[in-house]
């Protein structure tokens, strides 16, 4: 397992001796960030000894709930976040927009511009950003000594983030992505990939490979739809994705799809999948590298959440919150059948 796992990372492991990291920061504890930091903490606790993962988050009910299921041996709650920058050597964030990440970053710099470092600072922004926020955030922290900003979104869903199956992409200074390469492998993921030395590298590719998984979903909720139509029916076409094409993106989602699971908090929120859409069309535009599948797929996306925010309204909704999913609901509905419930109207009859 330790042999796969250095396998994995890119980057030799840090000179020894050196730079000794103390102490861990956490900022972020929504679908992806509690997993990744409970992991986190879990790992250093079992293999390094070090102390607890310090954590910090808006609603400090996250917290004391991460502290009450692996102990506060292993989890410290910071006050605020300038706490957290300041007491922390390497802090990793994981935040819902590019707003909040910008709000939140400019909180950091202000703190340690009032209190300059005197040794390494790592700040991993882990968040999905436009790739140009990147450069924004550095130069917030750029005159700033010993601090130092490295962008590491992840690939995986809430289930691989629980399970610590995550990829960790990583751009910037190249010391300080081998000393997170090694924080993050294979305590929260399963492999680190790097990006260079330009911050946006990372963010970008992040907006590239949720555009697969974005031409995933078209694929299949309208492949299923026409399935429906026709009298197959989407089940025995998911019986063929599995067979055909057996990745975790095409089954997981086909499995939410004709079953109809579309509860937001146990997936990817389907808000977020809105944002990273509409990032990917105005990367695609600024690069004048057409992306089709993606505008279908916004579009779908916006049919979903407004039917969903009218049953809502009426008191008629299922989920208080839409995985992104549930852009079947856009096919669904196009076609004339109904938009979250697979079981309605009538269908085709088969033969």
């Amino acid at each position: 397992m330790a042999a796969a796992a250095q396998h994995a990372i890119p980057f030799s492991r840090p000179a020894t001796p050196g730079h000794i990291i103390n102490k861990i920061g956490f900022y972020g504890l929504g679908a992806m960030g509690y997993f990744m930091a409970r992991n986190l903490a879990r790992h250093r606790a079992s293999n390094t000894g070090t102390s607890p993962l310090v954590v910090y988050n808006r609603s400090v009910a996250k917290a004391e709930q991460l502290r009450a299921e692996i102990g506060a041996d292993k989890v410290q709650i910071a006050e605020s976040a300038e706490q957290l920058v300041l007491e922390c050597d390497v802090i990793f964030t994981s935040l819902a927009s590019d707003a909040v990440v910008k709000s939140v970053y400019e909180q950091f710099a202000s703190a340690l511009q009032a209190n300059p470092p005197t040794k390494n600072k790592i700040l991993v922004e882990m968040s999905t950003i436009y790739p140009s926020l990147a450069g924004e955030l550095d130069t917030l922290l750029s005159d700033i000594p010993h601090t130092h900003l490295v962008t590491g979104p992840v690939f995986g869903p809430p289930a691989a983030a629980d399970s610590a199956n995550l990829i960790c992409i990583l751009a910037g200074d190249y010391r300080s992505k081998k000393e997170v390469a090694h924080i993050l492998v294979p305590a929260v993921g399963k492999k680190a990939m790097d990006l260079g030395g330009n911050l946006q590298k990372a963010p970008m590719f992040k907006l590239i490979g949720n555009s697969m998984i974005l031409g995933t979903l078209e694929i299949l909720a309208e492949a299923f739809t026409l399935s429906e139509k026709a009298g197959i029916g989407a089940p025995t076409a998911y019986e063929l994705v599995k067979d055909l094409f057996p990745a975790p993106p095409f089954i997981n989602y086909g499995r939410k799809m004709v079953t109809d699971e579309f509860d937001g908090l146990k997936g990817f929120a389907i808000d977020g999948g809105l944002k990273d859409a509409n990032h990917i069309r105005r990367l695609v535009t600024e690069l004048n590298s057409p992306m089709p599948v993606v505008d279908a797929a916004h579009g779908h996306i916006l049919t979903a959440r407004a039917i969903h925010e009218d049953q809502k309204h009426r008191g008629e909704a299922k989920y208080d919150v839409l995985d992104w999913s549930a852009l079947v609901a856009g096919t669904r509905v196009a076609g004339g059948l109904d938009a979250f419930d697979s079981a309605q109207p009538a269908k085709v009859v088969k033969d």
